[in-house]
């Protein structure tokens, strides 16, 4: 019969065998990809420990908005949008490249359009606000320069979702260079 004298010590050298080797699986990292671009995170993490360390010296500028603070986003922090890429026009004559609408279907089903705070951007989606509502569809403000013109275009919206952000990237991907447009696996539409 083994007493519980002596298989303490036999399980107290399996855990700290088990420890020390799950510390040095721990320490080994392998780099999946290195760019050589790589940056340190610490003057990244700076601005947000910077109340628990104190400070030795005075300030560094950033490039950031000098009004905007850590925490929770506000809306002067995110203005103004610009999405050079992108003018206000008619889209007559464009469409969707065929190999574009199929990674449409296959990637996002569900329609999207993109706006400005510009007067045509506005008409045109209080126009066709039921049928955007109707379709599920989400907006992209792709141009506002003040908070007035979010709110304003928050106003014409009525519950349509719509979210802040350049449209260069996305104009670039689908061949488009002019809002506003209702973008679906079908194609254009304004």
């Amino acid at each position: 019969m083994i007493s519980s004298r002596s298989v303490l010590p036999i399980f107290g050298l399996g855990l700290l065998l088990s420890l020390s080797m799950s510390a040095n699986a721990l320490a080994q990292l392998t780099v999946l990809y290195d760019s050589g671009q790589t940056q340190p995170l610490a003057p990244l993490l700076e601005p947000l420990l910077a109340d628990q360390t104190p400070s030795s010296g005075p300030a560094e500028s950033t490039t950031l908005n000098p009004s905007s603070s850590y925490g929770t986003a506000a809306l002067r922090n995110l203005l103004p949008v610009r999405s050079p890429g992108l003018a206000v026009g008619d889209i007559a004559g464009s469409d969707l490249h065929p190999e574009v609408r199929t990674r449409l279907a296959q990637g996002n089903p569900r329609p999207f359009f993109l706006i400005g705070a510009d007067a045509v951007s506005l008409q045109w989606m209080a126009s066709h606000r039921e049928t955007l509502k109707r379709l599920g569809a989400v907006g992209m403000l792709v141009q506002a320069e003040t908070e007035a013109d979010v709110e304003q275009v928050a106003e014409v919206a009525q519950g349509l979702s719509i979210t802040l952000g350049s449209g260069n990237d996305l104009a670039v991907a689908l061949g488009i260079d002019r809002y506003p447009v209702l973008i679906t696996p079908d194609g254009l539409r304004q």
